[in-house]
């Protein structure tokens, strides 16, 4: 059963329902203030009928009157959210209207057009921005379909849109990276580094661009994995800014690792080592395994590379934990219907809606059961991102988030590229974190 809300937000809903048609639309305050515990009060003195819904059980919310959502979507993404937007329509007979906004562009567009009453009552983006959309005061909680949403998506979801304790995203997808590699070069994907490092022994051949086994090596977002094996970025699932574990013993020792590997896999600096590079080495057979994300498999297929994409190899006696992200839908603060904005988030979020997405986009299914249906689980390659996916860590949503990338980037590259001292590396990268982070206060 779909968790009931409390009479404070069951009166505060059917207010707002109940006040749509006289909502002036072009008025900032008025959509302000509709979600307000001000509103929720007058609501509760004046709307007498509502008082006794709240004894009823609610199984189901009902759009305002004459409500009509507009989307934001990206272009890539847009054919599922049409096809899922034509069912609610016919279902709740709501109107739906799209504007074409990339998934990383959608929470600075809000800043802007959420307050002017122009921005799109649902909106999706990827969960690292959900600190700064909060804490702008963007986006509302999810609420009512709370209780649903943490018991059918995966918990590593669930964490990612959640934000100081409180959840707000409908998760949709999740993405993260894994290993690639090409069958016709390796037999049995290794289980560990030092694997990997047996056979590199004897099939780099540098002059030949003959490698192993490539990955971004200046890029934090890959390299995450090196210091996960003991260490973190933000401490109470990413949230708390004080808490830094990027200098940790097993943080150390995985950067230690990490800088080892330069003569052994890839003795060339990091700068060297691009997209690109990987990519064209990759598809010409002469690297063996890749560390890439889903992005790559359409342009791998289109070069009928016979490959395949399991977990990463483990580090250190530990399993690697990836960087993932999770899209998920978010209710606009200012939207002029949340209950139909409610409504849609939740619909376009269903086990049958991540599996439509999965079919027309290939877009991994957040749900638990859409992810072990058998139309996910017998693709091989997509079963291999899942698999990753579950021992992978949500990139911190915090704004503070934004203070780490260029420090510790810094760190692996002295450590790669000059071959400096871990431990000396990772303290000076923490204590530059730590300056910005208390100078942002």
């Amino acid at each position: 059963m779909k968790k009931l809300l409390t009479l404070t937000m069951i009166v505060a809903l059917f207010f707002v329902a109940a006040c749509g048609s006289n909502n002036n639309g072009g008025s900032t305050g008025g959509n302000t203030q509709t979600n307000t515990p001000e509103t929720t009060n007058t609501a509760n003195n004046s709307n007498n009928s509502s008082n006794n819904a709240a004894d009823e059980a609610i199984e189901e919310l009902v759009p305002e009157e004459g409500a009509t959502l507009l989307i934001w979507e990206s272009k890539e993404e847009r054919p599922f959210v049409e096809a899922i937007a034509k069912e609610f329509t016919e279902k709740y007979g709501v109107e739906i209207k799209f504007e074409e906004v990339g998934a990383g562009d959608q929470v600075n567009k809000l800043m802007t057009d959420g307050p002017a009453g122009l921005g799109a009552d649902v909106v999706l983006f990827p969960h690292d921005n959900l600190g700064k959309a909060v804490t702008a005061g963007l986006v509302l909680p999810n609420d009512f379909y709370e209780e649903e949403t943490k018991t059918a998506n995966s918990e590593i979801a669930v964490n990612a849109v959640t934000y100081d304790g409180v959840l707000y995203g409908y998760p949709r997808s999740v993405e993260t990276y894994a290993l690639f590699y090409n069958k016709d070069i390796i037999t049995e994907v290794p289980k560990t580094f030092d694997e990997v490092v047996e056979f590199a022994s004897t099939y780099n051949d540098v002059a030949n661009n003959k490698f192993a086994i490539m990955w971004e090596v200046g890029n934090f977002y890959f390299n995450y994995p090196f210091v996960s094996t003991g260490g973190y970025v933000y401490g109470n699932n990413g949230q708390d800014k004080d808490d830094i574990g990027l200098n940790t013993p097993g943080a150390v020792e995985g950067l230690a690792y990490y800088g080892s590997l330069k003569e052994k896999l890839l003795p060339m600096n990091s700068g060297d080592i691009s997209y690109d590079i990987k990519k064209g080495f990759f598809t010409s057979g002469t690297l063996a395994m890749d560390i890439n994300g889903p992005w790559t498999i359409g342009d791998y297929r289109n070069e009928g590379i016979n490959f395949g994409v399991a977990k990463l190899p483990d580090i250190n006696g530990q399993p690697a934990s990836s960087f993932s992200g999770i899209k998920a839908w978010y209710v606009n603060y200012f939207t002029k219907y949340p209950i139909a904005a409610r409504l849609f988030a939740h619909f376009a979020s269903t086990k049958e809606a991540q599996l439509k997405n999965f079919e027309i986009t290939g877009a991994l299914p957040a749900n638990i059961e859409a992810a072990n249906d058998p139309s996910v689980t017998s693709d091989e390659i997509v079963k291999g991102f899942l698999d990753q996916f579950e021992q992978s860590t949500p990139m911190p949503a915090i704004p503070e988030m934004g203070n780490v990338w260029d420090p510790i980037a810094s760190a692996f590259s002295e450590v790669w590229n000059n071959g400096a001292d871990a431990k000396t590396a990772l303290d000076n990268a923490v204590q530059q974190i730590k300056d910005a982070n208390n100078g942002a206060q």
